[in-house]
C-alpha cells in the first residue's frame, strides 16, 4: 500500500491510500472524491481528467494514441491526463494529482 495525493476542485489536499494495480480514477472515486468516470475506465469519455503534478509525468506510461483522442475533447494543460489510464504501482507512492474541471 502507498499514497497519493489529490487536489480537489475546491483546492483542498487529500492523501488516499492506494492500492497496487487500481486505477488512480477507481481510487479516487472510492474514497469518495468528485471524479465522475462515466465510462468506467474504458477511455471513451474523459470525465476523470485529472492534472499530474509536473514531477510525476515521467513516472507514468506515456499516453496512448486512445487517450490523447479523449483528452482533445477538453481543455488540457501539458500535465493533463485520464485517471482511469494510471495503474497505481509502488513507484507511484505520492502522486500527486489535481482533478481537473467538470466538463
Amino acid at each position: 500500500m502507498g499514497v497519493i495525493h489529490v487536489t480537489d476542485r475546491a483546492g483542498q489536499r487529500h492523501t488516499l491510500e492506494a492500492v497496487e494495480g487500481w486505477r488512480v480514477m477507481e481510487i479516487i472515486r472510492d474514497w469518495g472524491l468528485p471524479i465522475e468516470g462515466l465510462c468506467g475506465g474504458a477511455c471513451e469519455c474523459a470525465t476523470c481528467h485529472v492534472f499530474v503534478a509536473e514531477e510525476w509525468m515521467d513516472k507514468l506510461f506515456p499516453p496512448t494514441e486512445e487517450e490523447e483522442n479523449q483528452l482533445d475533447t477538453v481543455v488540457t494543460k501539458p500535465s493533463s491526463r485520464l485517471s482511469c489510464q494510471i495503474l497505481w504501482t509502488p513507484e507511484l507512492d505520492g502522486l500527486e494529482v489535481t482533478l481537473a474541471p467538470s466538463t
